[in-house]
């Protein structure tokens, strides 16, 4: 597998971080550990009272009462969630708050299914605001500042995520959301965020119009770019930041756990830094479950220390990284999630070969010619899978240049990943844009054939 993080090595002497919550940010390991042991038996004994599915399945695995949670260690006990728990108590089972106790529900778009219901009481929200409110500030961002929210609003998380978050920093908020990209330029440009929010496939799209119009972003008032909700590249962030004239930050989240603000790159942007006063996290093997050394690739599985609606305990989130404990340049002690290179569910495997789409992207934008606008295409040729993949040139190349820059890119990522790609070149605007996050796989195959 393919890591594509740029982790440098931590500066000799960190200094203290000039964070939103300082003395928490800087927390020695010590206390921070102390502090997560103690919520972590409240979270427990939360789930155990309020969730009869908890306490059955905590009991099946040994825990005769939250008290016996006497260690962090003693986290290896608890049995995992996954995603089709929480669909299969659909809607509210595993709610440890009555409904009318809660104060707004987030889902999931339920594509593959019933959608993934998720609650927050008040005290939740305002945990939320707080946490999105800190990873902005340790993005670069600072009260006072225009915050462009292109996140899509509404059932969502990162839309009301991010503008709560925004919020409670103290910075005004454009809530734009995502689509009409034409009038996003033209409020960048006049009313001067210098904060933009939405994800990395969308800010290109937002560039890529920009372009169209005659409009260069690197002469707006934009500097911080807070982008995630889609795994993305070195490569895709270098992109973004040479065609939008900004700082290009990775901040993580996902609906199950809270929303945008679990973790997020500080401006050493060695790894982002995932908060620990209210979440736990491990890396497991995702083949046997067993925890995996510090610093080798694994799945990332994550505790809720402070959430009161809906505890999570070891929910395993497939998305692939490493996590670090080494001390970081910006003098934060919270873990550092390296760079997410994919989903443990979107991995595919190319006859043999595993990949993440996340891989050939990184092999793919920045190269000579190429638009960052591409798709993988899944085929079963007989008994063999096939990918195909489509790629836009820039409008500057002309079409009889396609069929070298195919076989070149074909070429490298032959070289670099070891699969054989059919690749097509094809002309501007061929690839479908996303307002939201990118659809990058167009699996054709029978549905059996898909499955395994």
């Amino acid at each position: 597998m393919v890591v594509m993080d740029t982790a440098a090595a931590p500066a000799p002497a960190a200094r203290r971080a000039q964070g939103l919550h300082a003395d928490i940010e800087t927390l020695p390991r010590e206390a921070l550990q102390q502090l997560q042991l103690q919520r972590l038996r409240e979270t427990v004994r939360n789930a155990w009272d309020h969730v009869p599915w908890h306490q059955q399945r905590l009991r099946a695995a040994g825990l005769g009462d939250p008290r016996d949670i006497d260690a962090l260690d003693a986290l290896q006990r608890l049995p995992f969630m996954v995603k089709t728990d929480l669909r299969d108590n659909y809607p509210f089972g595993l709610f440890a708050r009555p409904l009318h106790e809660l104060a707004r529900l987030h889902a999931s778009s339920g594509t593959t299914g019933k959608p993934t219901v998720v609650g927050y009481t008040a005290q939740d929200l305002s945990n939320w605001s707080d946490l999105v409110a800190r990873s902005m500030h340790s993005a670069g961002a600072r009260p006072g500042d225009l915050v462009h929210n292109a996140y899509g609003y509404g059932l969502f998380t990162g839309g009301l995520g991010a503008h709560d978050g925004a919020a409670r920093l103290g910075c005004p908020v454009v809530p734009i959301s995502g689509g009409a990209t034409e009038r996003q330029v033209a409020l960048i440009m006049d009313f001067r965020p210098r904060v933009l929010c939405a994800t990395p496939s969308y800010a290109l799209a937002i560039a890529e119009v920009a372009e169209s119009q005659g409009v260069d972003l690197r002469n707006s008032a934009l500097r911080v770019g807070l982008f995630g909700a889609e795994p993305w590249s070195e490569a895709m962030r270098r992109e973004i930041e040479a065609r939008m004239g900004l700082r290009a930050v990775d901040i993580y989240g996902l609906s199950e756990i809270m929303g945008p603000g679990v973790a997020c790159e500080c401006e050493a942007r060695c790894g982002l830094h995932g908060w620990e006063d209210h979440f736990l996290f491990e890396t497991i093997d995702p083949d046997t479950g067993e925890p995996v050394p510090e610093g080798e690739p694994g799945e990332l599985v994550i505790t809720t220390l402070t959430k009161q609606a809906l505890p999570m305990l070891r929910y395993r989130t497939r998305d692939i990284t490493r996590l670090t404990r080494e001390p970081c340049a910006c003098g934060r002690t919270h873990v550092r999630i390296l760079r997410v290179t994919g989903r443990n569910d979107d991995m595919l495997i190319i006859r043999g070969v595993n990949v993440y789409p996340s891989q050939i992207e990184a092999v793919l934008v920045g190269r000579p010619g190429l638009a960052p606008h591409y798709q993988l295409v899944l085929e079963r040729h007989g008994a063999l899978d096939s990918v195909r993949l489509e790629i836009e040139a820039l409008p500057s190349v002309p079409e009889a240049q396609y069929p070298l820059l195919a076989a070149d890119a074909a070429h490298h990522i032959k070289s670099m990943i070891g699969i054989s790609a059919d690749l097509h070149v094809l002309p501007p605007g061929a690839v479908p844009r996303s307002q939201g996050k990118a659809v990058r796989v167009r699996d054709l195959r029978p549905k059996a054939a898909a499955a395994g």
